[in-house]
């Protein structure tokens, strides 16, 4: 029995990995899974439920209640907490910094890893995060790491800020990035780093469908693709 297919796309803020995974997933008919939206909407859970977000124990027991899921309408990937559509909720100022304290809880990234894997089943997954080729999906035969550079990773996440109805400046979105590199190299659990054969792709100069083409390049290099992919 062939073994579902993972993709996992790891990398910084603004080096266009959740756009390249959305496309990828897409025309590959796989699923779409952004990993850092199951710490999101644990975050979003707690806050909800009147709990600290450092408070581990308590964390962990309001995980366990919550059904987190990804859907697809189109292009569009969604995040369901207990049924209802949280997408936008997650991204909020509050829900971010929250998630950044959940992250870090050994015990909470145990409980979401498990969640993160679950989702492979079926046919397979596109995963992007942070740690995904290092710590969900070491195994993953086709391991991708998305570099760019530090200004236009703020041009593109601040585009994205706009869209989404945030206001933001170009400075405050370089300063956030900066903090959040900081924050991910220097985390003592997954720390935001290659995996040792993973392909690095600069995207500073590429738009997300040169970034998807290589990547297909790369799978059919190594035969990970069926006939009718």
């Amino acid at each position: 029995m062939t073994r579902p297919l993972v993709i996992a796309i790891d990398g910084p803020a603004g080096s266009g990995k959740s756009t390249v995974a959305q496309k990828l997933a897409e025309r590959l008919g796989l699923t779409y899974v952004d990993s850092g939206a199951t710490y999101r909407a644990a975050a979003l859970k707690a806050l909800e439920s009147g709990i600290r977000s450092d408070d581990e124990k308590s964390v962990i027991e309001v995980i366990a209640s919550a059904d987190i899921q990804f859907s697809t309408d189109g292009s569009r990937a969604r995040v369901l907490l207990d049924g209802r559509d949280v997408s936008r909720q997650i991204r909020t100022p509050e829900v971010t910094f929250a998630a950044a304290k959940v992250s870090r809880l050994p015990e909470v990234r145990e409980k979401l890893i498990a969640l993160q894997r679950s989702f492979a089943r079926g046919r397979g997954v596109v995963m992007e995060g942070r740690d995904i080729g290092t710590v969900v999906f070491p195994d993953s035969p086709l391991k991708i790491f998305l570099r760019a550079d530090p200004e236009e990773r703020a041009r593109r996440r601040l585009n994205q800020e706009k869209q989404e109805g945030r206001e933001a400046t170009l400075e405050q979105t370089a300063y956030e990035i900066g903090r959040r590199d900081q924050l991910d190299a220097e985390r003592k659990i997954s720390p935001l780093t290659p995996a040792p054969d993973a392909c690095t792709i600069d995207s500073s100069r590429l738009t997300a469908d040169q970034v998807v083409e290589r990547i297909l390049e790369i799978a059919g290099e190594r035969k990970l693709l069926s006939a009718g992919n």
